[in-house]
């Protein structure tokens, strides 16, 4: 038997935990179809729209978070290079550019093979992993974007550090 040829029925649609963890949490969604949910989650930085999309052919849930943020032109390489630094930085999931429609957008893939079903702890697990890098580099890009910065010095002024209180 060759890998990937045993075809696994599923008794549950994932997104139908995603819709569970929603309401549980009062959370305001649009179900756009059997295979997809879209949400708007408030952040410290910004309002983070946020889908989760069941991938069949993959078996793997997939989440993609995005911010109003969009690229003029004349930013877009810098902003690459920032998106490599970031992404070098961030353990589970990446930060995409998608010049067509001039967005950032956060993407992980929750991977549910052999026709494993997610827990309310791995579909929060990942929203908030989305939804925290997200708010950690959400300044970087704006400086990028709109204060002319260099991804270098964006990364240094979202990476430091305070200590004590004030």
């Amino acid at each position: 038997m060759g890998l990937g040829l045993l075809e696994i029925e599923r008794l549950n649609n994932p997104v139908d935990m995603i819709e569970f963890v929603a309401s549980t949490n009062d959370w305001s969604f649009e179900r756009s179809g059997e295979d997809e949910i879209a949400m708007t989650v408030g952040g410290r930085w910004a309002d983070y729209h946020v889908s989760f999309s069941w991938m069949s052919q993959h078996e793997a849930l997939h989440l993609a978070c995005a911010f109003d943020l969009r690229v003029p032109d004349h930013r877009a390489t810098e902003l690459v290079r920032l998106l490599s630094r970031v992404n070098s930085q961030v353990l589970m999931g990446h930060f995409d550019f998608w010049p067509h429609e001039n967005v950032v957008v956060f993407r992980h893939s929750l991977l549910l093979a052999g026709g494993a079903e997610p827990t309310n702890q791995q579909v929060e697990g990942t929203l908030s992993n989305g939804l925290d890098a997200c708010e950690n580099y959400f300044q970087a890009f704006q400086f990028v974007v709109w204060s002319g910065m260099s991804a270098e010095d964006a990364m240094k002024a979202v990476m430091f550090e305070t200590v004590g209180e004030a």
